[in-house]
């Protein structure tokens, strides 16, 4: 405990660090102001109703840091920019030019990261327009002219690209990657309601219940914590080299595969994909064609956040993007391009070809046991209310692995601005 308040105090004391947390903390609150200020002609006593009836609904709010219930102007939150970032990523994979792009160092990174952008404002126009359907079809929302229909997507694309600018913001002048500090605030703002919930309905008869609930909490995210910093070492040796009067190498280090190499991005990945039948499923139950009607609530049945179905698609999903992620972003041939290049190479392995493939062997299977957690991860809302049976706290593990992972690397990178700043001082003093 004393460890943990030395470094809050030291990260204070330390000017350059302390704007960073200010700055980010400013942009929190900011997010949070936007995130009250409802779209003009919105029932939000209804919308709010609806939210707390439909299970479905009421995890899309989760995620969007409850500007949906709110129907604030960000109440589409980063979903399209999430979106535009997966669809860039399977391009990648498909269009040579883009691949070749993404190699390109910071440069191609940027370019990539500005087509995102682009690609963000047309998807978050056509998510504006299936919101307002599918309102318009609750009856939450009156049919609009076409000038307000316009100024209302407008107005909600608009929340998204500025939401998009903070995030920017917090990755430039802040501490970590902005997009995730602000779906982790959006996460934590819900925490506060969902709480109030669940001790407003404690009773003799469900006390015990909600500690089981709660013990199960702890070892999730203690299970979060061990398998963030679990990591695989691979041992490399470095031949000596000579190169005029000074030699190299000679001395053996370590390559540390993490056991969960694509972080909370499968999962987010993952949950933007499987919640759009239940989103369409919403919207053609209010259809007068009795054979599409049926369609719809067949598709309702199949996708409810407690059913089989759901669930196991869910799973799957978080299992093959999180292969699938951690192939965009490790690549076994150029790692081994590296060792070779420098003269190492792994005991028991030829440098080059068998380097790579025994590194990919080696990556396939403890891949396997972090895709297999994210995926228990992801379903352990359902899992802890079969348990259970508490039905309003609704922030399960996804949200506490995003809330623990963004936590964990924020305190990584403040740690990372102190140590630099102590090298600089030290430097200077020399």
């Amino acid at each position: 405990m004393n460890s943990h308040l030395s470094f809050f105090k030291k990260s204070f004391k330390t000017p350059d660090v302390r704007s960073k947390i200010l700055f980010t903390a400013a942009i929190f609150i900011v997010f949070r102001i936007f995130a009250h200020i409802p779209v003009p002609g919105v029932d939000v006593v209804q919308l709010k109703a609806l939210f707390a009836s439909n299970q479905f609904l009421g995890l899309l709010d989760i995620f969007s840091g409850g500007t949906l219930a709110n129907f604030s102007v960000m109440a589409l939150g980063l979903n399209p920019y999430i979106n535009a970032s997966i669809i860039l990523q399977l391009l990648t994979m498909i269009f040579p030019k883009l691949e070749e792009l993404s190699k390109e160092g910071d440069a191609g990174r940027q370019k990539i990261n500005q087509y995102t952008r682009m690609l963000t404002i047309p998807l978050a126009c056509l998510q504006a327009i299936g919101m307002y359907a599918l309102l318009r079809s609750q009856g939450i929302i009156n049919v609009l002219p076409a000038i307000e229909l316009v100024a209302f997507v407008a107005t909600v694309c608009a929340g998204t690209v500025l939401l998009m600018w903070f995030g920017e913001l917090i990755t430039e002048k802040g501490i970590g990657n902005g997009i995730s500090l602000l779906i982790f605030a959006g996460i934590v703002g819900v925490l506060p309601v969902s709480f109030a919930q669940t001790l407003s309905t404690i009773n003799a008869e469900n006390i015990f219940n909600i500690l089981i609930f709660a013990v199960m909490g702890i070892i999730v995210i203690s299970s979060i914590v061990v398998i963030n910093e679990a990591t695989r070492q691979i041992t490399v040796y470095y031949a000596k080299r000579v190169r005029g009067n000074k030699i190299y190498g000679g001395q053996s280090t370590h390559l540390p595969l993490r056991l969960n190499q694509a972080g909370v991005i499968p999962i987010i990945f993952a949950v933007s994909l499987v919640l759009l039948p239940s989103l369409l499923a919403n919207y053609l139950t209010a259809s007068k064609t009795e054979f599409i009607k049926n369609i719809a609530f067949t598709f309702a049945s199949w996708f409810n956040p407690d059913g089989f179905f759901y669930n196991f698609l869910y799973f799957f999903l978080v299992v093959g993007f999180t292969y699938f992620y951690t192939a965009v972003i490790f690549n076994p041939k150029k790692i081994s391009g590296e060792i070779q290049k420098y003269g190492g190479f792994i005991p028991g392995i030829r440098p080059g070809t068998p380097t790579a493939n025994f590194l990919n062997y080696i990556l396939t299977r403890i891949t396997l046991a972090g895709a297999i957690f994210l995926g228990l991860i992801a379903i352990f809302p359902t899992i802890a209310k079969t348990f259970t049976n508490v039905q309003n706290l609704a922030l399960g593990g996804t949200g506490i692995l995003i809330v623990v992972s963004v936590v964990l690397e924020t305190i990584k990178a403040i740690e990372a601005q102190l140590v630099m700043r102590n090298y600089d001082a030290y430097s200077k003093q020399k």
